[in-house]
């Protein structure tokens, strides 16, 4: 995982950049952000210290959201007032004040990760497929050719992956990618899985990567 560290305290910032790189990140420190827009999409995360040289980074998070919006960051401060929380959580993902415990950072970088599906690997083989979750593209290996699904399809399939080998419910996968309450008898899944199947199985009557489970949902085999 790469991480864009933007900190002009000397102290704080090699503190930083030591214990980040120690847990297994790749940390690139700038101490000003008049760079920082051409990294925006070169990593997983952003850590920006709100008082800086130049421009401040209030101002700088809001660029790396207007050409990254999918990049999580977070905001290191001494100023602890609700108003400049406020103002910083208008954007960013996380806001934390200074002084604070490795250990904390690190957990909440952990979460963000995990809530922008940034730790999931670039590349997933499921039986004859290859997936490639960050641009959202599944292909066929026997075929060499990209499996073109709808956007439900879609959501459906990653949806299933990221709880491989696990039962999922017809309830929480309906409310996951409808966002709306799941009504027994209700069949708007049904035939979805039905149309996927028919895209990524070999053979859709004897479905060997989507299983249904019966009267309780459906689970995705590697």
């Amino acid at each position: 995982m790469r991480i864009l560290y933007i900190e002009d305290e000397e102290e704080l910032g090699t503190w930083v950049c030591q214990d980040l790189t120690k847990r297994g990140y790749q940390v690139t420190w700038l101490k000003n952000g008049d760079e920082a827009l051409e990294y925006a999409d070169d990593y997983d995360l952003a850590i920006l210290d709100v008082m800086l040289p130049g421009l401040d980074g209030f101002s700088i998070g809001k660029r790396l959201k207007k050409v990254s919006p999918s990049l999580p960051i977070i905001m290191l401060s001494a100023r602890s007032q609700v108003d400049d929380k406020l103002e910083g959580l208008e954007f960013a993902d996380d806001y934390m004040t200074k002084p604070f415990h490795p250990d904390e950072l690190a957990a909440r970088i952990s979460v963000l990760l995990r809530r922008f599906d940034r730790m999931m690997p670039s590349e997933v083989k499921i039986q004859h497929l290859r997936y490639y979750p960050k641009h959202y593209q599944l292909f066929h290996n026997d075929k060499n050719e990209e499996i073109i699904l709808t956007s439900k399809q879609l959501q459906i399939f990653d949806y299933l992956l990221k709880h491989a080998g696990q039962i999922m419910t017809k309830e929480q996968i309906y409310e996951s990618i409808w966002e709306e309450d799941y009504f027994e008898g209700d069949k708007t899944l049904m035939v979805h899985i039905r149309y996927l199947r028919e895209k990524i199985e070999k053979d859709p009557a004897k479905p060997a990567i989507i299983e249904t489970i019966r009267g309780i949902g459906y689970r995705l085999k590697q």
